[in-house]
Formats: C-alpha cells, sequence, structure tokens
C-alpha cells in the first residue's frame, strides 16, 4: 500500500490514471490504455520493460483497478496482479491510495520502490506541473 496527497481534485487526478497522453507524463514512454472494464492496459517504461493487463473496475473520480505483469520479466507475468487506485477528495486536494494485490513476496520490495518513485511525479504532473526527467526507480 502506498499513499499519496496530491494537490488537484480527483477529476484531474483520474484522467492521469485513465489517459495514455497523461500516463505517459508521470511514468513511461507509451501507454495504450481503453478505460472500460476488459479494456486492455498497458505501459512501456523508459528502460523499455512492458506491463500489461486489463482494466477490471471504473469509478469516475473515486477508483482504478487494473491487473498488472511484466510482458519481458519473469515474477510478475502480465496480468497476474491487482492494482487498485483509491481517489478521495480532501479540500482541492486529493488523497490517492494505491494497493498493490497478489504481488509474490520475492517482488514485494521492487514494486514498492517502483510505486514510490512513481506516484510523486503524478502528483506533479497532476498539479500542473512537468516532472523531471525519469531515471526510474531506485
Amino acid at each position: 500500500v502506498v499513499e499519496q496527497r496530491i494537490a488537484a481534485p480527483p477529476s484531474i487526478v483520474y484522467r492521469y490514471l485513465t489517459e495514455p497522453e497523461k500516463w505517459k507524463v508521470w511514468q513511461g514512454v507509451d501507454a495504450e490504455l481503453d478505460a472500460r472494464p476488459g479494456g486492455v492496459f498497458s505501459m512501456v517504461m523508459g528502460n523499455g520493460m512492458n506491463a500489461r493487463g486489463q482494466f477490471v473496475e471504473l469509478v469516475p473520480n473515486e477508483l482504478v483497478v487494473f491487473t498488472w505483469g511484466w510482458v519481458d520479466r519473469p515474477g510478475i507475468p502480465p496480468g497476474s496482479t491487482t492494482v487498485e487506485v483509491k481517489l478521495a477528495a480532501d479540500g482541492n486536494d486529493t488523497l490517492l491510495t494505491l494497493t498493490h494485490r497478489l504481488v509474490p513476496d520475492d517482488e514485494a520490495a521492487l514494486q514498492q520502490m517502483g510505486w514510490t518513485h512513481y506516484l510523486p511525479r503524478l502528483a506533479v504532473a497532476a498539479a500542473g506541473g512537468v516532472p523531471e526527467p525519469d531515471s526510474g526507480p531506485g
């Protein structure tokens, strides 16, 4: 579980989780997002790694759930884990809570490090800023 406060309303943050052009601003260099239940979730990191799954549940401005896994890395196959992102309004801000489920124990630290690296970048982008060039987690 990773939490992040974002200086933007949930309606803005939601767009950064469901629109490919906005996703690429904070994580990755390419994204294919079909934000509907059963729709494709695919993004390519700056290092070429491809995470792939599908959207499971979407509640506009409140919740995004998708499956996640790596196309090119053993340990977490495509769609084998679930990422749940809850958005809660707090004044003009959003409290984001990301829960990554079904992650194998030997992969948990890497996933935690990745989300801890990328969610602050999401916070910068959703608040109207431009994240620094991405050097990747760790």
